[in-house]
């Protein structure tokens, strides 16, 4: 295929993704109701724990083998691309300092670094036994 398809995939993939990350990261947010980006935690956590199960599922022998390479690039590159939020994460941790709020600066980096790593792991162990 060329490269402005596989263009288009990741495009078309990008731009579910962030909407899905806008409703789900407001709910989250809506629910908790705290001055902490719970939904972006939650919405990186989540991305995560998807990417490692697309990971596994898209090896040679996994259950998403076939999909196509563009198949792949619309799933992993611009739907989780998308949805996923490290530049999100980025801007509130520093209005936090900004704000003087440096402990939950703090807890919001090691925090995300952490339940994403986790997550991704999880959701490669996941998908190895699903």
């Amino acid at each position: 295929m060329s490269l402005n398809v596989a263009i288009l995939w990741v495009g078309l993939g990008s731009a579910l993704g962030g909407m899905a990350r806008y409703v789900v990261a407001q709910g989250v947010d809506r629910v908790t109701s705290i001055d902490f980006p719970m939904g972006t935690l939650f919405v990186n956590g989540l991305g995560s724990l998807l990417i490692g199960c697309l990971a596994i599922w898209t090896q040679e022998n996994g259950p998403l083998a076939g999909l196509a390479e563009n198949g792949q690039r619309f799933l992993m590159m611009g739907v989780m691309g998308g949805f996923t939020t490290f530049s999100s994460f980025s801007l509130q941790t520093l209005q936090l300092i900004e704000k003087g709020h440096l402990l939950a600066a703090l807890i919001n980096v090691v925090s995300s670094v952490l339940v994403c790593l986790m997550a991704v792991a999880l959701g490669t162990k996941l998908a190895t036994h699903l």
